[in-house]
């Protein structure tokens, strides 16, 4: 056995988190770069924590899902445009919706080999800025005019632009294999597990209504950053009830019948961007900062929602995690019942529904609604799409720390792709 191989593992300390409030897409951050929402993330996360002394946070780890070509270092690029010492090693990763996650994770593995000895980790979106691609049509004849020897070749090749190559690419929200957008998927899903209206919009209404709980009693004074005139999350809507919901109109799967989910049961395009920052013990010790909690286990999962949503399965898109949950909970000999608190990241509120329907499905103890997303979620916040795991992890956290006292928190996060990333987080 290497000596490597031979040493423990350390506990991972979670100190605190910083985010921007979150935006409603073409709003107050319509001109925001990925890049600039999450250096002002970043920043806030380095004043909270007075990281600014060369050598103070071992590395930056981040992503985004929808990035222009100029944003292909975009965690390097932050952290040189940050108070952050310049000198800090940053790099990307992507994973969906799970980006944040991954990334805390990615950090995570390396504190807990003793690799590094504190990191932050984030990620950042924007609906608003999302990048459009040339036609490839066009594309094509651009780089037909490149490849020519000679000006007479160049010009030959782009005679052939006719008007309709000038149409951009746009982004489509679609899942490359099957064409549905993430919405219609969850349509399916939504039927096939047999999710009704009201249960939709009662959690909806529930995660408005403890967001907005949430804001007044101050849990967020230390974890939102105000940035470009918003000093809390544009889409939390207080007043909002299963009422008020009611009224809305169908948007997804109005081809099936009796569609359920409108705007208000699912999450709207946001722009955002989240960091937290992860230690071990010592490097906790020595600053004198006490840890809100520990990331003491993760697991990520996939499915074949192609036979599953698109053939009549029970696999659909965002159900991955009713896999890696009961997995992750196995290896750690836990069960629901032994968590206080329980965050599933609330892409569309009959998602969340069908995750509960299949955990229970698979052996798990029902949860205790009192205990799910406590202090609200992604249809009250938004979910800027790399956004969200650092969100979770940094809010979770900070609600084992309000209790004072031990506790358990359950991360579960849905990702396009059929995946799921899900973890653990413990105050001892």
């Amino acid at each position: 056995m290497s000596p490597l191989a031979a040493q423990p593992t350390r506990r991972v300390a979670v100190i605190g988190g910083a985010r921007v409030p979150f935006a409603r897409s073409d709003g107050p951050y319509a001109t925001a770069s990925n890049q600039e929402m999450l250096t002002a993330a970043l920043d806030g996360l380095v004043a909270r924590y007075g990281l600014q002394e060369p050598g103070a946070v071992g590395e930056f780890v981040a992503g985004a899902v929808l990035k222009h070509s100029r944003d292909f270092n975009l965690a390097r690029e932050t952290v040189l445009g940050s108070t952050l010492d310049p000198r800090t090693p940053a790099y990307d990763i992507q994973q969906a919706c799970g980006t944040g996650l991954q990334a805390v994770i990615a950090a995570a593995n390396k504190i807990a080999l003793g690799q590094t000895e504190s990191a932050i980790a984030g990620g950042a979106d924007t609906a608003s800025d999302a990048p459009l691609g040339v036609n490839d049509r066009l594309r094509r004849i651009l780089l037909e005019a490149r490849r020519a020897k000679s000006l007479g070749g160049r010009a030959k090749a782009l005679a052939k632009i006719r008007p309709g190559h000038l149409v951009p690419d746009i982004p489509r929200n679609a899942e490359p294999r099957t064409g549905l957008s993430m919405g219609e998927h969850a349509a399916v899903t939504a039927r096939t597990w047999g999710i009704a209206r009201e249960g939709q919009d009662e959690l909806a209404a529930t995660s408005h209504r403890r967001l907005a709980a949430a804001y007044e009693r101050g849990l967020f004074r230390d974890l939102v950053v105000p940035f470009r005139g918003l000093a809390r999350d544009q889409n939390l809507r207080p007043g909002s009830t299963v009422e008020k919901l009611a009224a809305l109109k169908p948007v997804f799967g109005l081809s099936g019948a009796e569609p359920t989910m409108t705007a208000g049961n699912s999450t709207p395009l946001t722009d955002g961007a989240a960091t937290v920052l992860l230690a071990s013990e010592e490097w906790a010790e020595a600053r004198g900062l006490e840890p809100l909690a520990y990331l003491t286990a993760y697991e990520t999962a996939a499915v074949d929602f192609v036979g599953g949503d698109a053939a009549g399965g029970e696999d659909g898109l965002l159900m991955a995690p009713a896999y890696a949950v009961p997995r992750m909970l196995e290896r750690a000999g836990l069960g629901i019942e032994d968590f206080d608190l329980v965050e599933i990241h609330e892409a569309f509120a009959s998602q969340v529904l069908a995750t509960l329907a299949a955990w229970e499905k698979r052996g798990l103890a029902p949860v205790d609604r009192a205990r799910l997303n406590a202090a609200g979620s992604s249809l009250a916040t938004g979910h800027p799409f790399a956004a969200t795991g650092a969100r979770v992890v940094a809010t979770l956290a900070t609600l084992l720390a309000e209790r004072e006292g031990p506790g358990r928190g359950l991360i579960s996060v849905c990702a396009a792709g059929g995946q799921g990333v899900t973890a653990i987080l413990e105050r001892t």
